[in-house]
């Protein structure tokens, strides 16, 4: 299995659009960071990718993708919806003869975002040139499988309103925008190899695990690796920052593989 990172940051980018700090402001390519979005390809030929943002065309070109077994969508914030229009490429990618609808699986609130957002998309006489859409409403309570694979949802709060969804497939687990998760969520972690969890800043955050948090979560589940990501300019440098954190844990970078 292959996890590539194919964005790291958090809702805004980094840089940040007028900010001069030190991050904003560095060479290493390791400090530029698109919203976050992660893809999955496993030993049995399926791709899957985690949340498609604002930046997933250009995540989507970057990575030489032109075929997806399906997105899983985290959450309903724009910052990981915003980009769903732009799967239509992927419907006309052998066109013609064949249209290719793209599976989305999130959960209801998340779908009922999607649905209100891209409602011509479900339209019943469609324009040309819409996106094919196939949204599927999942239960975060069972696992499911697509195109072979058994994937386990992983339930958390971003915020006493707002639910959040992590995935674990095979001995990956990935999680973002999570501020809290009960004890019985984080026993589906453990076993985990490859643990991606998020962390803003090293500073407290109302709906953000900060990295101390994460490094709980991490210490938790005891995988042999672990990334942060959705991390914002105010972590620090990637090469800074990296070096603070405990052996087998790192901040995530945009374009990061790892074979698992």
């Amino acid at each position: 299995m292959k996890l590539t990172i194919l964005g790291s940051g958090t809702s805004q980018g980094v840089p940040v659009i007028g900010c001069r700090c030190e991050v904003c402001t560095s060479t290493d390519s390791r400090d530029k960071r698109l919203r976050t979005s992660a893809m999955i390809e496993t030993d049995g030929g399926a791709r899957f990718v985690i949340d498609a943002g604002p930046d997933f065309r250009c995540q989507m070109l970057r990575a030489g993708v032109s075929r997806l077994d399906a997105i899983l969508l985290t959450h309903e914030h724009k910052d990981h919806t915003g980009g769903i229009d732009d799967v239509r490429a992927f419907n006309f990618v052998d066109y013609p003869p064949v249209i290719h609808p793209v599976d989305i699986y999130a959960a209801p609130a998340a779908a009922r975002v999607v649905r209100k957002d891209y409602d011509y998309a479900f339209e019943e006489e469609k324009y040309r040139g819409a996106p094919d859409i196939r949204l599927h409403e999942i239960d975060v309570a069972r696992p499911l499988e697509i195109a072979g694979e058994r994937i386990v949802p992983v339930s958390g709060h971003h915020s006493e309103r707002f639910e959040v969804t992590g995935y674990r497939i095979g001995r990956m687990a990935y999680l973002t925008d999570f501020k809290t998760i009960a004890d019985a969520e984080v026993g589906k972690l453990i076993g985990v190899e490859l643990l991606v969890v998020n962390a803003l800043r090293f500073r407290p955050h109302p709906s953000h695990f900060n990295v101390e948090e994460a490094l709980a979560l991490i210490a938790r589940v005891a995988p042999r690796r672990a990334l942060i990501t959705h991390v914002s300019h105010e972590i620090g440098r990637h090469a800074a920052t990296t070096a603070l954190l405990p052996r087998g844990v790192e901040l995530a970078y945009d374009g990061l593989e790892i074979i698992i």
